[in-house]
């Protein structure tokens, strides 16, 4: 196996991701939620509510959740935001429907977010990530939100990066999110075994690219999605067939 080809290729794919023109981000299918969700000057804070409620469910139905809390005060200014307890909240989203599988929980996760920003940022979530921080930083003020772990705030931070064009001093602490496809690419791929643990597959990344390890995450998650199925890979439309040491070779 050609690693070294086959981290450039990914790297490369990675680079032609993170240098295209800054374009909306399709977070969910609705037009309206993507709209609020990508107007990080003036609603930052539906961003990072966004990631924080993007836990066991689906990312479509986690990501159009500030949207729906939105339809239900009217709008969606911080401001407005501070004013909802708790309670208001776990009803917004327990009824007329579950916005989530635990309402109650990610009711007060939601309501300790609002008032995270409120008091360490002054209402204007965009502190989290203004002034050219260092890739830490922004990862490590992502997990000071309860709820949110290694995976959701390196996500977040390679969100900023790569397509918010958000700038950053460094990109070093910006890892890979190990979800399913990364960690099944990353076998196939023969970069780390079947059996590889979360860790294992994030310090695999660091150890290809130090300096940004989080640049393998986007082409190595869309191979995962779009054709490196669990059961029936297309592996004759993947860019990697050539270098994957599993493929069929003819």
């Amino acid at each position: 196996m050609n690693e070294a080809a086959i981290r450039d290729r990914l790297v490369e794919h990675g680079k032609t991701l993170l240098n295209a023109p800054k374009e909306p981000i399709r977070f969910t299918r609705n037009p309206t939620a993507d709209a609020l969700l990508n107007d990080l000057e003036t609603y930052p804070h539906a961003f990072v509510l966004a990631c924080v409620m993007d836990r066991q469910i689906k990312a479509e139905k986690a990501w159009l959740i500030p949207y729906l809390i939105s339809q239900r005060l009217g709008g969606f200014s911080f401001e407005t935001l501070a004013c909802v307890s708790r309670t208001e909240l776990a009803s917004f989203m327990a009824k007329p429907q579950k916005l989530h599988r635990f309402p109650e929980v990610m009711a007060g996760l939601f309501h300790s977010a609002v008032q995270r920003i409120a008091t360490h940022y002054h209402g204007d979530a965009a502190r989290i990530w203004s002034g050219k921080p260092s890739s830490a930083e922004v990862v490590y003020r992502f997990l000071e939100f309860d709820g949110i772990g290694q995976k959701i705030a390196t996500m977040a931070a390679n969100i900023l990066a790569r397509q918010f064009k958000i700038p950053f001093s460094d990109y070093v602490s910006i890892d890979v999110s190990a979800d399913v496809h990364v960690r099944r690419v990353f076998s196939r791929l023969g970069l780390c075994p079947s059996n590889a643990t979360i860790e294992q597959v994030i310090y695999k990344a660091r150890a290809l690219n130090p300096t940004f390890p989080g640049i393998l995450d986007s082409p190595i998650w869309h191979i995962g999605r779009d054709w490196c199925d669990e059961r029936i890979p297309k592996c004759a439309d993947c860019y990697m067939n050539d270098l994957c040491p599993t493929a069929p070779k003819k």
